[in-house]
This record gives C-alpha cells, sequence and structure tokens, in this order.
C-alpha cells in the first residue's frame, strides 16, 4: 500500500535528485516572499496557503515539472510565459529549462496582491 505523503519534504524526498534541486528553488522563491503562508500538501501535490486559501502549487511529472499558480497569472505573464508550455492554470518546465527565479518571484507577488485585495 502506498503512503501518501502529507508534507512537502516528505514529497520532495519521492521525487528524482534533478526535479528535486528545481522544485526546492520554487519552494525557497515562495517561501522568502511568502514566509507566512502555511506549506501542505493539497491536491496531492505541494501547495503554499495564504490566509486560509491556496496560493500556489507545484509538482513533478515524469518527464517535466509544474507551477500551478492558475489562470490569471498565466493571462497576466503570457508572454514571459511563451518559452514554456501552458494551459488554463499551468505552467510546465523541465529541469534543462527551468522557470527563471525572476519569473517566479513575479508570479508570487501578483498573486499575494491577489490575495491580499480579495482579503
Amino acid at each position: 500500500m502506498e503512503t501518501k505523503t502529507t508534507t512537502i519534504d516528505q514529497y520532495l524526498k519521492t521525487v528524482d535528485a534533478d526535479k528535486r534541486r528545481v522544485l526546492e528553488d520554487i519552494r525557497s522563491s515562495i517561501r522568502a516572499l511568502v514566509p507566512d503562508a502555511v506549506e501542505c500538501i493539497n491536491y496531492g501535490v505541494p501547495t503554499f496557503k495564504l490566509n486560509g486559501k491556496n496560493l500556489i502549487h507545484f509538482a513533478a511529472a515524469k518527464n517535466h515539472c509544474s507551477l500551478f499558480p492558475g489562470p490569471g497569472a498565466i493571462a497576466a505573464f503570457s508572454e514571459e510565459l511563451t518559452a514554456f508550455a501552458t494551459s488554463k492554470g499551468t505552467i510546465r518546465f523541465t529541469v534543462e529549462s527551468p522557470l527563471p527565479k525572476s519569473l517566479v518571484r513575479k508570479i508570487v507577488k501578483h498573486l499575494v496582491e491577489k490575495t491580499s485585495s480579495r482579503a
């Protein structure tokens, strides 16, 4: 029987080392910008919550990693995301071509502003 992960640390231990490094960089960027965000596993993936609401998720898949900032952020940063595969609320990237830290920071700041304006 497979054990469900309940923390981001547990989740990251299940990820290949190369993807883990990329996801740990994303985690560090988020944590630095939103130190009061709560880390958890939601929908089976690492999640940061702010003021009780989902802020952003990230995950590893077989052939890529993903950041899940939601459709508003995808639309807001569409020009900066042209080098990456996107869908309604997801950005997919590879270890060889990770999301730039500066872009991750911009997306997180955008989400924090949107979350704060709704609070």
